[in-house]
């Protein structure tokens, strides 16, 4: 599913998946909705437009999209390292916590 896309000159974004024609701008972005997106990232298959500078005219649409993109695209390239890394702080902790005990 599309989570970021370019549209009209524009970034949009999707908080919420299960209305997946409800777009918002970027430049409205929140806190909330960024974890929400990473929750998507980790979640579900997330994929998004490919940020082309010459796409997108409105200035803080074009920085905003750009920087969100990148993070997206570092993430989702390195998602299964993460969650390897992920697994193993867990795991350390597990077996720490169980030879306390």
């Amino acid at each position: 599913m599309i989570f970021l896309k370019i549209e009209n000159n524009k970034g949009y974004f999707i908080s919420d998946k299960s209305q997946p024609d409800n777009w918002t701008e970027i430049d409205l972005i929140e806190k909330k909705d960024l974890m929400q997106l990473l929750d998507y990232a980790v979640e579900e298959e997330f994929e998004m437009n490919e940020y082309v500078e010459d796409s997108i005219q409105h200035k803080a649409h074009q920085i905003i999209y750009k920087h969100l993109y990148e993070k997206f695209d570092s993430f989702l390239k390195n998602k299964s390292r993460f969650k390897d890394e992920t697994d193993l702080i867990f795991k350390d902790a597990i077996e720490k916590y169980k030879s306390t005990t």
